[in-house]
């Protein structure tokens, strides 16, 4: 593997660790997440908005330039939010 996508995924890692730390001090975080998701899932540009809400009313910062991590947690978010639609 090359040192660029060996440092790429110890960032990730690192940011990943980062938010997991955040979500076990504050436990409220993943419910609020999902509750910013929910309401603008189906909004024009819904990733942006989602993240600049919960960057706006939670802990958890996702950056205009957003990293792989971050796009990665919303991508995680989604996921949650289909499998939801899928129990209904």
């Amino acid at each position: 593997m090359s040192s660029s996508i060996e440092s790429r995924q110890a960032k990730m890692i690192d940011e990943l660790r980062g938010f997991i730390k955040k979500v076990l001090a504050d436990p409220t975080i993943p419910a609020k997440c999902m509750e910013i998701a929910r309401s603008l899932q189906q909004e024009a540009d819904s990733d942006r908005k989602i993240a600049n809400e919960i960057s706006s009313t939670t802990t958890i910062r996702i950056p205009e330039n957003m990293s792989e991590a971050d796009e990665l947690f919303l991508q995680v978010i989604k996921d949650v939010l289909e499998d939801e639609a899928a129990l209904y």
